[in-house]
């Protein structure tokens, strides 16, 4: 049973990401024509879609794409439930998928952070996915770097970025009902 478990959870986590991204892309109003944002938009769009016009975006806010991921962690957890026959009531079913949805957003922020600094150290030229992940991590290196001044060429903002993400994750894992268990 651990290898459909896996396989469940892979599959509906991997999706998730994907809506995350969607998500994140419009919120960073990173470039939709960009061939990674391209995937990304025609992954999520068959359903996407048909929910926008039950849940409008509120200003900037997709509410949809935050609506579907959090139907994608729920409809994981049940498959995975019914595979072990394990009972969820639906209060606690919420707060977990809320936090998987939280926890995953901060797993790929982590991702894309990693995978952009070693891009940085590969990149001859313009590539379309680093330029993806710049205007994606941008936001959250910027405010690092006007505090932090520039190190001979070298780039910490990443590192200090990274160190403040596993801060939060420990503290929150003190203080938010199953943090740790997703």
């Amino acid at each position: 049973m651990n290898a459909m478990q896996f396989l469940v959870t892979t599959i509906f986590d991997l999706y998730l990401m994907v809506v995350i991204l969607r998500f994140w892309l419009q919120l960073a109003r990173a470039d939709f024509y960009n061939p990674f944002s391209q995937f990304v938009v025609k992954a999520t769009q068959p359903i996407i879609v048909p929910m926008r016009r039950v849940l409008p975006s509120i200003g900037s806010i997709d509410t949809a794409s935050i609506a579907l991921a959090f139907l994608v962690v729920v409809l994981k957890f049940v498959t995975l439930g019914l595979l072990v026959d394990f009972k969820i009531d639906a209060v606690s079913l919420i707060i977990l998928s809320a936090v998987s949805v939280i926890k995953e957003a901060g797993m790929l922020l982590f991702w894309v952070l990693i995978i952009r600094a070693l891009l940085s150290w590969f990149n001859q030229g313009h590539n379309p996915i680093v330029m993806v992940m710049d205007q994606l991590t941008e936001p959250f290196l910027r405010p690092v770097r006007k505090i932090l001044p520039p190190m001979g060429g070298l780039d910490l903002s990443v590192m200090i970025v990274l160190i403040a993400m596993n801060f939060i994750n420990i503290l929150f894992a003190q203080y938010i009902p199953y943090w740790n268990i997703v």
